[in-house]
């Protein structure tokens, strides 16, 4: 019996996926539940399970893009796997199979091989000339249309191009594995390049990316924060936080909680535009920027306002987990209404993050460095962080950009006071 196995949904808004990686061959026997491929889509990865045991084999290839119900591959449950090889007992003698005498009717002997007639091929008659085509005013250079347009984007004279469509033209798919040439190879060197299809998830994120950039009016206004009560608080408590929740506690508990106490002052940075509409959010759902190993995700923590320090730390590990894993739901990632991004934890000192639509502003976080700086007019050495808001100016003046940023800054660096209502033991848990 045949057994269909089709590609799943991941959501009501995807209709198409992308083979990311079989992880069995055509041919193999595969259990029933055993994970045989990983899928792409627009906004998350998908395993894909046998639905049977038997032996595979694929109707797609690795890279290939397929619609939702596609038929992924076909299991053949009427094989079953072979029992495993018994040893013969030390008493049994294995049969011997005498070979075949040279005289067996059924096989060819050297004689009757070496007398088979030979084939000599036959030359084309000298006296017709072969007729060769003709290509017209230099078509092996003239690129479609659409391969124009492509290959004016990257720069590259169509002349430096060879032409896989009809007569030699430039096609639409020639222009796209078009690359730019890197000049002459110094002698004795050997230089090579690695051409590989972008994964659906990367070239959704290219997409939004580049929307991003032509459809707001984006900008960025700069802060910088000391971190030092923070620094002492964690010091102070991280040993008995983590006895009593199980997590650490982290930077991104604080950035939260004093993202959503300027949100609140500042609901425009909270809102979004749809169309000549605003739409203001009385709730707080904050993105937190994860790596994952296909590229930058973004889960939310849905209503930070309502979580306590733990909680809200436990949400992101565990968020973070499944970023990790390849196993964030559609809805896991989608409806937050501001980003945090955290690009300190690479070494960045100072960036302009760019916007995660449909939202109107991200924050970003840098690395924290020890630098000089003046209090009460003497110079000293404090743990410092640089802080970026980028936020859509269509929707965002920007007093409300920078009164937002100060606020965040003055949560901070006065966490016990305005985050924890005076009593950090209460605010943490302990």
């Amino acid at each position: 019996m045949l057994v269909e196995v089709k590609a799943p949904s991941p959501g009501e808004s995807i209709s198409e996926i992308e083979i990311a990686q079989l992880l069995v061959s055509n041919g193999d026997f595969v259990e029933k539940n055993q994970l045989i491929a990983e899928l792409d889509s627009d906004k998350a990865t998908l395993e894909l399970y046998s639905e049977a045991s038997g032996v595979i084999q694929f109707n797609v290839s690795e890279g290939d893009t397929i619609n939702v119900g596609d038929v992924v591959c076909k299991i053949d449950s009427s094989i079953q796997a072979s029992p495993p090889v018994q040893p013969l007992a030390s008493d049994s003698k294995p049969s011997v199979t005498q070979p075949p005498s040279q005289s067996s009717p059924n096989l060819p002997t050297i004689e009757s091989l070496s007398s088979s007639p030979v084939v000599t091929p036959v030359s084309p008659p000298q006296n017709k000339p072969s007729i060769q085509p003709t290509l017209r005013n230099n078509s092996v250079t003239i690129p479609s249309p659409a391969a124009k347009k492509i290959l004016a984007e990257k720069g590259i004279p169509s002349n430096q191009v060879t032409g896989s469509g009809k007569g030699g033209r430039i096609t639409k798919e020639d222009a796209i594995k078009a690359v730019p040439s890197m000049g002459t190879a110094p002698p004795g060197t050997e230089r090579s390049l690695t051409s590989k299809k972008l994964s659906s998830l990367r070239r959704k994120i290219a997409q939004r990316l580049v929307d991003v950039k032509n459809q707001t009016a984006m900008l960025t206004t700069f802060n910088e924060v000391n971190m030092e009560a923070i620094f002492e608080l964690r010091k102070k408590h991280k040993e008995p936080f983590f006895e009593e929740h199980g997590v650490k506690l982290g930077f991104m508990s604080f950035f939260t909680k004093a993202v959503v106490v300027g949100l609140k002052e500042f609901p425009d940075v909270n809102s979004m535009i749809d169309h000549d509409y605003k739409i203001t959010h009385d709730y707080y759902d904050i993105s937190i920027a994860v790596s994952g190993p296909r590229g930058l995700l973004v889960p939310v923590v849905r209503n930070a306002e309502l979580l306590s320090f733990a909680e809200i730390e436990q949400e992101i590990v565990r968020l973070a987990v499944k970023a990790r894993d390849g196993q964030l739901t559609i809805d896991e990632m989608t409806g937050g209404t501001f980003t945090i991004t955290n690009g300190g934890i690479f070494g960045s000192m100072l960036s302009t993050p760019i916007i995660n639509p449909p939202q109107s502003a991200i924050l970003g976080m840098h690395n924290i460095i020890s630098r000089p700086v003046v209090v009460d007019n003497k110079i000293v050495i404090k743990p410092m962080m640089y802080l970026a808001v980028s936020y859509d100016h269509r929707l965002i003046d920007g007093k409300e950009s920078v009164g937002f940023l100060v606020k965040v800054k003055e949560n901070l660096e006065n966490p016990v006071e305005l985050l924890m209502g005076g009593n950090e033991h209460q605010a943490l848990g302990l």
